[in-house]
């Protein structure tokens, strides 16, 4: 296969934990006859710095002609002034919305080498194997929004808004995934309580009855899903929710593993290139250390290759080369506990010999 797959490393850590999974990319497209083009692209901080914009013409343009695309993570103090004129995290919702990736999944899954990373007890995450499937461009954070006078004083107003068509397509996705895994399809909403998870649910239901009736599906409310993510979190398969839910749900699932250093995320549409992307941001506390975790970018680009170019031995051997690294024992700083570590480099490497040796 030949395939063009554009690098956006950001700022932060993003260039160096893309440069392990570039490498990575390259063995498997060496061991398995394909040909990636890989050119890189300014986006974040960075792009505002030598452009002005965090999302130049020029890269949005390259990754809408491209297979897929490989994030790093942007942002940083440097760009965090809230009276600035743009921010990094502009370049992001703009990229969503031009590539019209409605999809975030995001695959909470521990490994049995790192039980002893989680905050919970290892009777309680062994075996947690999550997909998420977070609607990614509508819900609060797309609605109206504004500020007014009211009768206290300045008011500030954000509407949850979604359509069915909105719902539809997102929940299509997961069940689609669940049919291909445990064939368990868990709905998140505030029904309770809000008119918009109302119509989510009867939405929802309407599409798994009528399109998957084969799955065993269930409607859990945000608060109780909440607190199962911490009690039993092992009962779950595929969870599908809207944006703001999924927002908040996915980063308390990522505490499970013990490091969001672990943890890959793809965002995708009905069609076109999908977006790939660790969920750990730009760390800039450690950026330039050589410290960072490459995991989830490694992980990140086994999503790439699974889900924007079907190919799935290649993500397959990805994915089993990093349990193997770790069952070796090999730990980066935030997997260490304080013991011996191995630098951002060294563990690309050992994914890489792992790689070759299969």
């Amino acid at each position: 296969m030949d395939a063009k797959i554009v690098l956006l490393p950001g700022d932060g850590i993003g260039p160096e934990v893309v440069n392990e999974a570039e490498k990575v990319l390259n063995a498997v497209a060496s061991k398995f006859g394909h040909s990636f083009e890989m050119p890189r692209f300014p986006m974040g901080g960075n792009a505002i710095d030598s452009h002005g914009n965090p999302l130049p013409d020029e890269t949005l343009e390259a990754c809408l002609a491209s297979n897929a695309v490989l994030l790093g993570a942007v942002g940083g103090p440097k760009w965090d002034d809230p009276n600035a004129k743009t921010r990094p995290e502009a370049g992001l919702l703009r990229i969503r919305k031009e590539m019209k990736l409605f999809a975030n999944l995001r695959p909470i899954k521990t490994y049995s080498a790192l039980l002893a990373s989680s905050p919970l007890r290892p009777e309680i995450v062994e075996g947690v194997d999550i997909l998420f499937f977070r609607e990614l461009t509508g819900g609060i954070y797309f609605g109206p929004s504004g500020r007014r006078d009211g009768e206290n004083g300045e008011e500030a107003y954000s509407e949850m808004v979604y359509s069915t068509g909105e719902v539809e397509r997102i929940v299509r996705l997961a069940a689609a995934a669940a049919q291909n895994r445990k064939g368990n399809l868990t709905s998140v909403d505030k029904a309770n309580v809000l008119e918009t998870s109302r119509l989510w649910r009867q939405t929802a239901t309407k599409v798994v009855e009528g399109e998957f009736s084969g799955l065993n599906f269930e409607h859990v409310l945000v608060d109780a899903m909440a607190m199962h993510l911490i009690s039993r979190p092992g009962d779950f398969d595929v969870v599908v929710t809207g944006n703001l839910f999924g927002d908040i749900l996915t980063d308390e699932g990522s505490m499970i593993t013990g490091s969001m250093g672990m943890l890959p995320s793809a965002s995708i549409g009905s069609d076109g290139p999908g977006l790939y992307e660790p969920i750990h941001g730009s760390a800039p506390d450690i950026a330039g250390q050589g410290v960072a975790n490459p995991l989830a970018t490694i992980l990140a680009s086994a999503m790439l290759l699974r889900h924007s170019l079907s190919l799935e031995e290649e993500a397959s051997l990805i994915e089993k080369a990093v349990d193997d690294v770790l069952a070796a024992g090999h730990r980066t700083k935030d997997l260490a506990r304080g013991g011996a570590s191995l630098s951002t480099t060294e563990m690309g490497e050992q994914v890489l010999a792992a790689i070759n040796q299969a």
